[in-house]
């Protein structure tokens, strides 16, 4: 057993709940983030309320699951990644499990 955690704009929550459907992880959580990204000085200082920091609404999705599964759900994420036209890839990670009850 894996632990993956998967990140994701607000945009693309519908195609990531197609994505794990598709690999088979029936079971998984979500919680709602936010998501930062560091700004070239530059553009900070052109900013209103240049020390205002402001986030974009984001997901992460997280499930305990087998191997197998986890190998196709990164396959169909390199699918949906390599397709995207924007600059908010869906990340993931997996975690080995030492212990469960």
């Amino acid at each position: 057993m894996k632990l993956v955690l998967v990140t994701v704009v607000e945009e693309f929550q519908k195609e990531v709940l197609q994505i794990f459907k598709k690999a088979n992880i029936e079971n998984f959580s979500s919680s709602d983030i936010d998501g930062y990204k560091n700004l070239p000085q530059l553009l900070k200082a052109s900013s209103w309320f240049s020390g205002e920091k402001s986030g974009n609404e984001s997901t992460m999705f997280f499930s305990f699951t087998e191997k197998d599964k986890i190998d196709g759900l990164f396959i169909l994420i390199e699918e949906f990644n390599k397709n995207l036209k924007t600059n908010n890839p869906l990340k993931a990670i997996v975690l080995p499990i030492e212990r469960f009850i």
